[in-house]
C-alpha cells in the first residue's frame, strides 16, 4: 500500500496524537509571535502598487479659438500632454471639424502624432443628450466627455440634496450607456447651475451610482479660497475625472487687456495654487489635468498665435509641476 493509501486509513490513536502534535506547534507559534510583536505587513505579489503621482495633462482645443486640428494635434506633446480635449462652437470648433474631415481621418492625425482623444467638453447636448456622443467617443477610443448638471439654481440644504438626488436619479439610463460605451461623464460645477457650490458637488460625489458618472472641477466658478478648494478636493477624491488649473483672476465676461485676461491662468492671478496641488498629490489624483481660460469673445485664441498659445500652456504646465516638485 502507497504512504498516501497508509495515511488514508490511519487509526483514530493515529489521528489523536497528530492532532495533539499539532495543538502544541500552534501554540508555540502563538507564544513566539506574541514574544515578538506583530509581523510587518507583507505586500503580495497579486496586490496592486498606486501609481505615484505625476499629472495627466490634457490639451483643450478652445484655447486656440478655431485653429486647426491639423495645427493643433501636433504641438499637443510639446505642452507635456498626451491627449487632447475637443471643444464645439462657440468657444472652438474643432468638434465640427472632427465632421468635417471625417472620423477615419482624424484617428489617423492623431495617431501620426501620438495623441489620443482624452475628452470631448458638450455643454450644448446637455447630460440627457449625449447618447451619439458617447458612440462617437468609444469609436475614437474616448474616455471622457464633460458636460453640465440639469436641475434648479440657487438651492441649499435638503433642497439641494433632494435636487441633485433627483438628477442622478434621471441620469442612470444614460450612464446605462456610458458603462457600455466606455465612457465617464463628468459634470462641471458651472455658474449658474444644479452643480455650482462646494455642497452640490459634494452631494453628486456622494450620490453617484456609478463609476460613470463624475466630477470636472473649476476653481474659477468658485469662491477664490485655497484652502477651501483643496479641502473639497480631498472630499470628493477619486470622483473627479477632470481638473481645471484654472483661476478666475479678472474674469472672462468683457473685453479687458490680454495681461488681465491672462490672470485666469495658473501662476498669474492671485489664487494660490499650492494647498489645491498638495491636495491633488494627497489624494494621489490620477484623472486627467487641464491647464484652461476663456478668452473674450469666445471662439479667440486666448493669445494672437498658436505658438504664443502652446508657450502660454507650457508656462502653465511648467508652474503646476514646480508645485508638486515634479520639474
Amino acid at each position: 500500500m502507497s504512504n498516501l493509501h497508509r495515511n488514508n486509513f490511519a487509526s483514530a490513536d493515529d489521528h489523536e496524537s497528530i492532532s495533539r502534535r499539532n495543538w502544541i506547534a500552534v501554540g508555540a507559534a502563538a507564544i513566539s509571535v506574541a514574544a515578538i510583536g506583530p509581523l510587518p505587513h507583507v505586500t503580495r505579489a497579486s496586490e496592486p502598487k498606486a501609481e505615484p503621482f505625476a499629472y495627466r495633462f490634457l490639451l483643450a482645443s478652445s484655447l486656440y479659438g478655431y485653429g486647426k486640428l491639423e495645427e493643433i494635434v501636433p504641438l499637443v506633446r510639446s505642452t507635456g500632454a498626451t491627449a487632447i480635449d475637443i471643444w464645439p462652437k462657440v468657444h472652438g470648433d474643432q468638434r465640427e471639424q472632427i465632421d468635417a474631415m471625417g472620423e477615419p481621418a482624424f484617428a489617423d492625425l492623431l495617431a501620426r502624432n501620438d495623441v489620443t482623444l482624452g475628452c470631448i467638453t458638450q455643454y450644448k447636448l446637455g447630460p440627457f443628450g449625449l447618447a451619439d456622443e458617447m458612440r462617437l467617443a468609444q469609436r475614437l477610443g474616448c474616455k471622457t466627455i464633460v458636460t453640465g448638471a440639469v436641475g434648479p439654481r440657487g438651492l441649499g440644504g435638503k433642497e439641494l440634496k433632494f435636487a441633485v438626488s433627483d438628477f442622478v436619479e434621471k441620469m442612470k439610463p444614460h450612464l446605462e450607456m456610458a458603462q457600455q460605451t466606455g465612457v465617464t461623464i463628468a459634470i462641471e460645477n458651472h455658474a449658474n447651475n444644479l452643480v455650482d457650490s462646494p455642497d452640490a458637488i459634494r452631494w453628486l460625489a456622494e450620490l453617484c451610482p456609478s463609476t460613470n458618472l463624475a466630477i470636472a472641477l473649476a476653481p474659477y466658478h468658485l469662491a477664490q479660497d485655497p484652502i477651501m478648494i483643496a479641502k473639497l478636493i480631498s472630499d470628493i477624491g477619486d470622483r473627479m475625472a477632470v481638473f481645471y488649473a484654472w483661476q478666475h483672476g479678472n474674469g472672462s465676461m468683457a473685453a479687458q487687456p490680454k495681461e488681465s485676461e491672462l490672470l485666469q491662468m495658473p501662476g498669474r492671478g492671485d489664487l494660490d495654487f499650492e494647498p489645491i496641488v498638495a491636495a491633488l498629490r494627497r489624494i494621489n489624483y490620477q484623472g486627467w489635468t487641464e491647464i484652461f481660460m476663456h478668452s473674450y469673445p469666445r471662439g479667440t485664441a486666448i493669445l494672437n498665435s498658436i505658438n504664443a498659445v502652446t508657450d502660454e500652456v507650457k508656462r502653465g504646465a511648467a508652474y503646476m509641476n514646480r508645485l508638486a516638485g515634479l520639474d
